[in-house]
């Protein structure tokens, strides 16, 4: 299945200039979305994983589903304000201005192995905000996974120290 058939895209969106990669219908198709995680549970499932941590809200339908499959953890990161417990903070610039993400205290423990999985991988700040929430909690971050790469905005050069798994890159 060419999984990149099934992603819709969006001209000028969020601003002009912009081709945004929406993956909402590839979610809606249930054979895509199956094949989709099926494809990352193969190419993860020899690493040593503990948990899966995920960004609100895209990193939550690619990092849950691959927990539940692998039978891990999984970690949602959230928008700041939006966790109801005691919470470590990051802030991080975005392609069009910026945000603040957060996880909470006792979400991970010391050692735990994470892997680290969203929708898409642009410029990196997203990832790189939840790796350093995994970080300040003491977690090792063994790789990232996402449905897509936009190769041409180089967000994997913010990741040099991390394994990087995309199934489609533009």
């Amino acid at each position: 299945m060419n999984l990149k058939e099934k992603i819709r895209i969006i001209e000028n969106f969020p601003q002009p200039g912009v081709r945004f990669k929406d993956i909402t219908t590839l979610l809606k198709d249930g054979e895509a979305y199956q094949e989709a995680i099926n494809r990352m549970v193969e190419r993860l499932r020899h690493m040593e994983i503990d948990l899966i941590a995920g960004p609100e809200a895209r990193g939550f339908v690619v990092g849950a589903p691959l927990a539940y499959a692998l039978g891990i953890g999984f970690v949602p990161v959230r928008k700041s304000g939006k966790l109801p417990a005691d919470v470590v903070e990051t802030t991080y610039n975005l392609e069009y201005g910026e945000s603040a993400l957060a996880i909470h205290r006792d979400a991970i423990q010391p050692g735990q192995r994470v892997l680290v999985a969203d929708d898409l991988l642009a410029t990196g700040g997203t990832i790189s905000a939840a790796i350093d929430l995994v970080k300040q909690l003491g977690g090792e971050v063994v790789g990232t996974a996402f449905f897509i790469e936009l190769t041409y905005l180089n967000g994997r050069d913010k990741l040099p120290d991390c394994p990087v798994f995309t199934l489609v890159q533009y």
